[in-house]
């Protein structure tokens, strides 16, 4: 080979590592300045926006694309139409969009719009704002847009708005024209029809004047607390309000949303998680089950310091938790929880939401395109985290609702696949039970597969590894191969790309001249490695350890109390396997597969054979 052919080669090779090995590595980066006039006399609201834009991409960027939520909360909007005409409707949306008057729609009107002092040029699609840069943005650099807008806070309806059903005034999410994710895989404008969200990072400097009477919390830190008092101020410090209104000044550093609400009757309360964050608590005065409120505390310092150790560390100093919206939603370093409930479903609530700082907040995966990664992964956490702070745990098997509703989509039939874009499921029910369920049955089975203890390691070095990089699907494989020795692309290509499903079997138990035969068999399309524990009839237990030849490596024996046999590999292509055992059938009592109850199995009727019973037992 000539020194030319090397040298382009070697050119060739250090492009492409440069490129596709970073090419989705970069992140794009806004620090906003906002400045916002709330009335809450019209529930109208005026802002300026003061952001810098980084491109930090290898692209020229010539448009760029801000969200505006809150216009999806009008008749006929996309979210209006999608929620009067798929066949199972979010019932807190069913058509109430659609019968909302002119004083209850919500609204986002840009007025002016600058880049680097110099007009654009933009229209309105729906709730995205189109823009035509003055100048296009090198790669590598920075531009500052400045913008007028304002807005109407719609009804309360979906996540955000106004006097929800628990009669919460403001809940502030979605409500600002906020720039669009910009990745390697191009720009993210999806149009809001309440699914899920992808976010620039960087840092918030929010102002927000409002009547002095309300009280408001949410995202970052307060900077004017001993101005503002409502519980901020320091202890033995007393603040008046001598003026109609105040100036709120708040900034949350590297997050990639900002949410508040307010209201007069907000009680405020903080703790602290001893070598963690801040947690504040807003709630109405009136609420039902104040009691609730005030014992939930003590329970959310236990789960915050069983997640700093298990998944890694929360790292902002605060954290709030907000009566309001219209359930449970996550923003940064803050959540939004309906209050009327009971201890356990407050808990349970605010346990839930709070982990999505791990995962929606500071990973931080595109939803859209993998709303698993998120609320599959929160929903595997909290059934975690609440089996441990709970003092009388209900379930002995924390995942075991997600199986259920697992098993429940995979035989109705309308499964989709768990790639499918969040805003194109055909139905919520598939959406939800994918993302929640599935999502959190995927690493819970991750564990049968690598062994528990590799897959809690692998969950602490995902978070670590990549924490404000937007990881994605194959990232997360990557951690759990290099953590565990075993490859799993034929894992995720199964249970994220199809809907082809596990059922393993017994098929038969029968004599030989070296003593027993067990026939498994493969009945479905999904392979897996199977554990199998033979019972005895003097008591004694084996487990018989199969693993497929495709996992190249093994897992770590588990149970140390039963002896473990390491059998040779199942080949995927054969439907069967033949376990050859030294013990004579009649020494045998039971064979079950997959006592862990880890297996995602559709049809768990022939994991199991006992003598007592089963004819094949011959």
């Amino acid at each position: 080979m000539s020194k030319f052919k090397i040298s382009y080669l070697s050119l060739f090779i250090l492009l492409s590592t440069a490129v596709f090995g970073q090419q989705d590595r970069w992140q794009q980066r806004a620090e906003y300045k906002m400045d916002v006039k709330m009335d809450v006399e019209t529930h109208r609201f005026t802002g300026t926006q003061k952001l810098v834009y980084y491109n930090n991409s290898p692209d020229t960027l010539i448009q760029v694309y801000y969200h505006l939520f809150f216009n999806a909360f009008q008749p006929n909007s996309m979210m209006d139409t999608r929620s009067r005409t798929i066949s199972d409707p979010d019932s807190r949306v069913k058509d109430r969009i659609y019968k909302l008057s002119k004083d209850e729609i919500g609204y986002q009107k840009v007025t002016s719009l600058t880049q680097n002092g110099k007009a654009t040029q933009f229209q309105v699609e729906g709730t995205i704002l189109e823009v035509r840069l003055a100048k296009p943005i090198m790669p590598k650099s920075k531009t500052t847009f400045e913008m007028e807008f304002n807005g109407q806070v719609p009804i309360q309806i979906r996540r955000s708005g106004r006097d929800n059903k628990e009669d919460i005034s403001y809940s502030m999410s979605q409500w600002y024209p906020k720039m669009s994710e910009y990745d390697f895989q191009g720009w993210h404008a999806n149009p809001y029809i309440g699914r899920e969200f992808h976010g620039v990072w960087g840092d918030f400097d929010v102002k927000i004047t409002i009547d002095s009477k309300y009280v408001v919390g949410g995202s970052g830190y307060l900077q004017n607390a001993d101005k503002i008092g409502h519980g901020y101020q320091k202890e033995g410090i007393k603040v008046s309000h001598k003026t109609p209104e105040l100036t709120w000044h708040f900034k949350a550093p590297n997050v990639h949303d900002f949410m508040w609400a307010a209201d007069p009757d907000y009680i405020h309360k903080k703790v602290q998680v001893p070598n963690g964050p801040e947690v504040h608590f807003f709630y109405d005065k009136n609420t039902a089950n104040i009691e609730a409120w005030e014992k939930v505390p003590e329970f959310v310092v236990k789960a915050f310091q069983y997640l700093n150790v298990n998944f890694g560390k929360y790292p902002y100093k605060q954290f709030s938790v907000v009566q309001g919206g219209d359930g449970g939603m996550e923003y940064a370093m803050s959540t939004l929880v309906t209050g009327d409930r009971s201890l356990n479903s407050l808990l349970g609530v605010t346990v839930h939401e709070m982990i999505h700082s791990w995962y929606q907040g500071v990973l931080a995966s595109n939803e859209s395109l993998f709303p698993w990664m998120d609320e599959g992964f929160t929903t595997f956490a909290s059934a975690a985290t609440m089996h441990n702070i709970k003092e009388s745990p209900a379930d002995e098997n924390p995942h075991g609702g997600s199986y259920r509703g697992y098993y429940y989509q995979a035989k109705s039939g309308q499964e989709e696949p768990l790639r499918t874009h969040a805003d194109h499921y055909k139905t919520n029910r598939s959406h939800g039970i994918n993302s929640y369920s599935k999502g959190s049955v995927l690493v819970n089975q991750l564990g049968y597969v690598i062994g528990e203890e590799n897959l809690m390691i692998g969950m602490r070095r995902y978070f670590n590894t990549w924490k404000f990089k937007h990881p994605n699907s194959n990232d997360f494989m990557r951690i759990m191969e290099k953590v565990s020795g075993i490859e799993l692309d034929w894992y995720f290509e199964h249970f994220v790309n199809t809907t082809n499903t596990i059922d393993y079997g017994i098929k038969s138990i029968r004599k030989n001249e070296e003593g027993t035969i067990v026939v498994l068999e493969r009945k479905n399309t999904m392979m897996m490695p199977i554990d199998l524990e033979i019972e005895y009839e003097d008591g004694s237990k084996e487990i018989y350890y199969i693993p497929l030849r495709m996992m190249r490596g093994l897992k770590p024996a588990e149970d140390m109390e039963t002896m473990r046999h390491t059998q040779s590999a199942w080949p995927w292509t054969n439907p069967t396997y033949e376990l050859q055992l030294s013990k004579s059938i009649k020494d045998i009592k039971r064979v079950e597969s997959d006592t862990t109850q880890r297996l995602a199995d559709i049809d768990p009727s022939n994991n199991i054979m006992e003598r007592s019973n089963d004819l094949k037992f011959k």
